[in-house]
């Protein structure tokens, strides 16, 4: 039973009781009764007219001091708001409670529970994929370019190179690189077309040469006496046995060619001239189009693998996902310091947020009530408070109903 009708019950018994006991014959039991209901009667219209006149006229009767809260509807809005701003939520309560939350705590338990659910992580897997088969490498690739040929022409070229020398020469590479090329150069000098090359060139180189005397007698009947194949036999033999002297970790020729090698590296890097315009060279084709062609290729191969991946994962219910998560959390964890301070920076982001809106408060809370009228608010009222001050009524009838019983059995005693 709702609490305004309650009340009306009261009254009306009150009421009731009250003309009853004027026809019944006059004894004790009805005199006291009858005062009961009197002052029950008089109590709750009392408290009936109290409580409507703080909403509205009481039958309508435009009676002084009636209807308070629609008269002083400005004042009631301003105290409220004030309340708001100054006590319920003032800036220090504000401050206190944000000072109390942990958000990376509760952003990470919220976000554990979220990746905990298979069917989230296989949701956001999908989305991952649309939004990755979406993505325009086309238009991507001119700030790629952009991007690395920028880094090139910014980089300190020469400290990289040095270090790239230094690294190499440490580990040897340098040695494995002659070897590799003694060992290319061997298997081309093996060939029977380098022999017949060979002794061609060989020959023809001999034709002119020019000497005089003894010499030039000489040397023209060598010439006469070889022909081109023993010529690139000879010289292919010579050049492989000087190949693997070369090769040999004991050589006297391999470690000059070795030194050579490296001081020929350190020139390079040293150059400036050099570094500059190998390094404009980079860049320039970082945003050529065969770099372009390249690295659109490169993009395309990257988004697929991605794809297939994702796809993977959503096969197995996205136990990659959380893995991933849990192990960017437990990190996230260990990192108590960073905590910390972001939790801080958070904190005063929040602040500082607050601070310069906590007047809008006060404007929501004004904007709000302008939009109502009188009937509505006094509805929302009425619906909010309404309930407990109906109570009012039923506790001034009751309350009446037993102060009159009080006084009308003192009033028998006096007379009597």
């Amino acid at each position: 039973m709702k609490s305004r009708y309650l009340a009306t019950i009261s009254l009306v018994v009150m009421a009731c009781g009250f003309l009853l006991t004027l026809f019944l014959p006059s004894n004790l039991a009805v005199e006291l009764l009858r005062g009961g209901f009197e002052a029950g009667l008089v109590g709750g219209i009392a408290d009936w007219f109290a409580v409507t006149a703080l909403f509205r006229y009481p039958l309508g009767l435009r009676i002084p001091h009636t209807s308070l809260l629609l008269k002083n509807r400005d004042k009631i809005a301003g105290s409220l708001i004030s309340a708001m701003e100054n006590e319920l939520l003032n800036k220090q309560s504000i401050e206190n409670k944000l000072r109390g939350i942990r958000f990376i705590q509760i952003g990470s338990s919220m976000l554990t529970r979220f990746f905990s659910r298979k069917k989230n992580r296989t949701e956001m897997l999908e989305r991952l994929a649309v939004l990755v088969s979406r993505i325009p490498a086309e238009k991507v690739l001119p700030h790629l370019q952009s991007a690395l040929a920028g880094y090139v022409r910014s980089a300190d070229l020469k400290e990289a190179a040095d270090t790239v020398v230094t690294r190499l020469v440490h580990d040897g590479k340098d040695k494995d690189a002659l070897d590799y090329g003694l060992g290319q150069a061997a298997a081309w000098l093996g060939r029977a077309e380098t022999k017949t090359m060979l002794g061609q060139l060989a020959s023809s180189k001999l034709a002119e040469v020019k000497l005089g005397g003894f010499k030039g007698m000489a040397f023209q009947a060598f010439a006469g006496f070889v022909d081109e194949e023993m010529l690139g036999d000879l010289l292919q033999n010579m050049l492989l046995s000087a190949l693997h002297d070369i090769r040999d970790e004991d050589s006297v020729y391999r470690e000059t060619i070795i030194r050579e090698i490296r001081v020929a590296l350190f020139q390079l890097v040293n150059d400036e001239e050099r570094m500059n315009s190998l390094r404009d060279w980079a860049a320039a084709e970082l945003e050529g189009e065969v770099a372009g062609v390249f690295l659109l290729a490169r993009l395309e191969d990257m988004r697929g693998r991605a794809l297939a991946l994702l796809e993977q994962d959503r096969a197995r219910g996205g136990r990659g996902l959380f893995a991933a998560y849990a192990l960017l959390a437990r990190r996230i964890a260990g990192e108590k310091e960073w905590v910390l301070e972001l939790e801080d920076r958070i904190r005063l982001s929040l602040l500082a947020f607050a601070e310069a809106n906590h007047y809008r408060i006060g404007v929501l809370v004004k904007e709000n009530l302008d939009k109502m009228d009188d009937a509505t608010l006094v509805a929302m009222l009425e619906e909010k408070v309404g309930k407990d001050l109906q109570w009012i009524r039923v506790n001034g009838a009751v309350c009446g109903f037993a102060v009159g019983l009080v006084l009308s059995a003192i009033q028998w005693i006096s007379l009597g």
